[in-house]
C-alpha cells in the first residue's frame, strides 16, 4: 500500500494516479451514494478540483482505496472560494448555510478537507488500515503547505476515528443529514497535536 499527495505540478510523475482517484470519487459519491455531482469520463470532479488544491490518495497497483482534497481557505476560482465558505455564503444548494458554528475562516496557515473517502471495494479487516494511512499523510501533507489547521465536513462518527489515531478533531458545526441518509458534520482539526 502507498500513499501519494498529488498536485498539478506532479501529477505527471504519477501516470494515471489522478484520474483513477478521480475514478474512485465517481464510484463512491455518484455509484455509491447517488450524489448530484459533475462528471465526464467515468470521473468526478468539481470547481474546487484547480491547480490551488492538492490531493492525498492511498492506493495500491493502481487501484486507489483512500482520497481527500486539500484546498487552502485563501483559494478563489471565479466565484467560488473553498466548499465550506461557499456553502455558508449561500453558492451550494447541496449543503446548508448554518453548516458552521462560526464565520468560514480565510487564512493562509488554514486548509480545507474535502471529499474525504475510503473505497467499498476496501474490506473490512482492511479499513482502519487504510484510514490511518489516509489520515497520517493528510495531516504531513497539509504540514508542509503550512497548515497549522484544517476544516472540513466528515462522516459523523469521524471525529471519534481521528481521536483514536491521536488528531485534536473538534465539532465546528450541527449534524447535517443529507437526502441519502448520511450525516456529516464540520470539524476542526489542529494539526500540531499529532507529532512523527
Amino acid at each position: 500500500m502507498q500513499v501519494t499527495t498529488l498536485s498539478f505540478d506532479n501529477m505527471h510523475n504519477h501516470g494515471e494516479l489522478f484520474a483513477n482517484m478521480l475514478r474512485a470519487r465517481h464510484k463512491t459519491f455518484i455509484e455509491h451514494k447517488n450524489w448530484d455531482l459533475p462528471q465526464a469520463d467515468g470521473m468526478e470532479y468539481d470547481q474546487y478540483d484547480t491547480p490551488a488544491s492538492r490531493w492525498v490518495a492511498v492506493h495500491e497497483l493502481g487501484e486507489v482505496l483512500a482520497g481527500v482534497r486539500l484546498t487552502p481557505t485563501t483559494a478563489r476560482c471565479g466565484i467560488y472560494s473553498y466548499m465550506i465558505r461557499d456553502a455558508q455564503n449561500g453558492l451550494l444548494d447541496s449543503l446548508p448555510k448554518d453548516l458552521l458554528f462560526e464565520e468560514a475562516p480565510v487564512a493562509t496557515h488554514i486548509w480545507e478537507s474535502s471529499r474525504v473517502f475510503v473505497s467499498e471495494a476496501v474490506p473490512a479487516k482492511l479499513r482502519l488500515r487504510v484510514q490511518c494511512a489516509l489520515i497520517d499523510e493528510m495531516v504531513r501533507s497539509a504540514r508542509t503547505f503550512g497548515a497549522t489547521s484544517l476544516v472540513g465536513i466528515v462522516p459523523e462518527h469521524a471525529p471519534r476515528l481521528a481521536r483514536r489515531t491521536g488528531i485534536d478533531c473538534q465539532p465546528a458545526g450541527r449534524v447535517i443529514e443529507t437526502d441519502d441518509g448520511d450525516r456529516s458534520v464540520c470539524i476542526n482539526i489542529a494539526l500540531a497535536s499529532k507529532l512523527h
